[in-house]
């Protein structure tokens, strides 16, 4: 499906090391790159960088 291709579902690790994920969704043309968020963490209840992960 054509869905699927453009705006692929991914998941967003945090890197505290915590293991919390948040699920998205990221359209592949503006960002062809692994994408890096800063996000809350509600395990260290901070905002931390959320990195993709395939």
């Amino acid at each position: 499906m054509a869905r699927n291709d453009v705006r692929p579902i991914i998941k967003l690790k945090s890197t505290a090391g915590t293991g919390f994920t948040y699920v998205t969704r990221k359209n592949r043309r503006n960002d062809p790159d692994r994408i890096v968020l800063r996000k809350y963490d509600p395990v260290v209840r901070k905002h931390v960088e959320f990195r993709e992960e395939r």
